[in-house]
């Protein structure tokens, strides 16, 4: 047992320190948020007016949470880039061919992408609170319950995407397109009752939706543990739904094309 932690550690460590040598991505997806929030409040802000009149409702009850679910999205590619990186540089087969059994090699390439996961969240978070007011009217373990429970659902879509996807190209493409469209339709871009009835119908298919759903039963409704219990579970087996996939078609010895 010893061993696998070290060789993990090991994994993770190489990772990190590639990170800190280019940490752009990271920050930007991590304080991009942030100006979004600051130009988009005063239009929750009126949103949340008409659907909840004399509340006093600010916007950051809605627009930070909907920023976590939109922009942790992004980041759902993290755990493919790593690996289609190793894929660049001609040095997947070394890793292979390492005494790194196969779940060692892939929960050491997932520990980062968690780590960066978790930053942006707290980030994100933090700073709606600090920077833009929002105040919550319910539990704040309920709360973080959701953030957690939306942190595994990306993390484990990041798994099923990088045994999907043979190029780095369609999984940007697809991380991109994902965390926008679905973000949209489950709540996170505008509020869901100011969307067409379509995006109403369809928006419970998303995990965005739970997400929000969740977020939303802290922030405006004054909910505790067990109203964000519904929310929280069926992130969960969005979870993992994304992980059979992931271990039914993922296979180390696949070809993957990374960056050019």
């Amino acid at each position: 047992m010893s061993g696998a932690r070290t060789r993990i550690a090991a994994v993770v460590m190489n990772d990190l320190r590639i990170l800190r040598r280019d940490p752009a991505f990271v920050v930007i997806f991590t304080l991009m948020p942030l100006a979004f929030m600051a130009f988009t409040k005063g239009a929750f802000a009126a949103g949340l007016a008409l659907e909840y009149p004399g509340r006093g409702f600010n916007g950051a009850e809605q627009v930070v949470p909907g920023s976590a679910v939109v922009f942790s999205g992004f980041l759902v590619g993290n755990l493919g880039f790593a690996i289609f990186r190793e894929h660049s540089w001609a040095t997947w087969d070394r890793l292979r061919a390492s005494q790194l059994s196969t779940v060692e090699l892939m929960a050491g390439k997932a520990v980062g992408p968690v780590l960066v996961l978790a930053l942006q969240l707290t980030v994100m978070l933090g700073g709606g609170a600090a920077l833009f007011g929002l105040k919550l009217t319910g539990s704040l373990v309920a709360f973080v319950l959701v953030a957690v429970a939306l942190a595994v659902m990306e993390v484990s879509l990041g798994f099923m995407l990088l045994a999907i996807c043979r190029s780095v190209l369609q999984l940007n493409a697809v991380t991109n397109l994902g965390a926008m469209m679905l973000g949209g339709i489950g709540g996170a871009v505008t509020p869901l009752f100011l969307l067409p009835t379509w995006a109403q119908t369809i928006a419970p298919l998303t995990p965005a939706y739970w997400a929000m759903s969740g977020f939303t039963k802290v922030t405006i409704d004054g909910g505790g543990i067990a109203d964000v219990g519904r929310p929280v579970l069926v992130l969960l087996a969005y979870s993992a739904g994304f992980l059979a996939i992931a271990a039914w078609r993922f296979r180390t010895e696949d070809a993957k094309i990374g960056w050019a």
